[in-house]
């Protein structure tokens, strides 16, 4: 099953660590914020990766090309190129990377894919937040209930910057992307859906995932909330960069080793306190 990740937008509230890069390359320790989501995945066994790129994609695309040389002692030919790996540990990972154009919303950049995508089932996250989620649990839930997509609801440190879910049993009875007063339960990403999701998307620049989309699936009782209430964090701003690197420095990150039942960091708050 392909995971496609979102990785186009311009990331506005951390001008000053995406002015040269993509949002997703932001790193926490000296890896992008993308490696660890792709991590998170490959626990599970999930290695088929599809980038959706935007803005400075060429940025990504250069990193992937670079990968196994960047991370491994290596021979080069300098008149072939033909490059020779000795030491390194590289995952086996298939990244495929779409140019899905600088100005398109969430909506349109999953439509894009769609030529990429080659099974009845396929997962989406955004390129932008860690969690400790157990995929292969997410999966089940969704196979079992049946759904067009099912989206994982998550307890948000920072509940006023994120959106409402409401729910009736597992069911999404009301989306609302920017409440007002806003519940604990909210939009983790972490999705798995179906083909027919293609059905309810748009070519057009403007079609946000969030909005139409989303609000559609929910009248036609077609999204399924899977409830996490493990750790996740979404890089947002300067603030939540440093929190991140804080908790991948003192070897508390809960977001790895998780299907290894390593994932015991139950002191990330005391981290949080110290690093906000």
């Amino acid at each position: 099953m392909k995971v496609v990740i979102l990785c186009g937008g311009r990331g506005t509230r951390m001008e000053k660590e995406t002015e040269y890069r993509p949002k997703p390359m932001v790193e926490i320790g000296d890896k992008p914020i993308l490696w660890h989501i792709m991590c998170i995945y490959s626990q599970f066994g999930y290695t088929d990766f599809c980038l959706c790129l935007g803005y400075k994609g060429e940025v990504i695309k250069k990193h992937f090309l670079d990968y196994a040389a960047l991370n491994s002692d290596f021979t080069i030919n300098t008149k072939t190129s033909k490059l020779r790996i000795h030491k390194g540990t590289l995952p086996d990972w298939n990244v495929t990377m779409v140019d899905t154009g600088i100005k398109a919303m969430t909506g349109a950049r999953i439509k894009r894919i769609e030529p990429y995508i080659d099974t009845d089932d396929f997962m989406m996250t955004y390129g932008d937040a860690v969690s400790d989620i157990n995929i292969d649990s997410l999966v089940k839930f969704h196979r079992d209930n049946g759904k067009i997509v099912s989206m994982t609801g998550v307890f948000p440190v920072y509940k006023s910057r994120f959106g409402e879910l409401s729910t009736d049993s597992n069911t999404v009875v009301k989306f609302l992307e920017k409440p007002v007063n806003c519940a604990a339960l909210t939009n983790g990403g972490f999705f798995v859906m179906k083909r027919e999701i293609f059905d309810y998307l748009s070519d057009d620049d403007s079609c946000v995932f969030e909005k139409g989309p989303l609000e559609n699936l929910v009248r036609d009782k077609q999204l399924c909330l899977f409830r996490h209430e493990g750790f996740w964090y979404c890089m947002d701003t300067p603030r939540d960069l440093q929190f991140l690197n804080r908790l991948w420095s003192n070897h508390r990150a809960p977001w790895m080793d998780i299907k290894c039942g390593r994932n015991a960091h139950k002191d990330w708050k005391e981290v949080l306190d110290k690093a906000l």
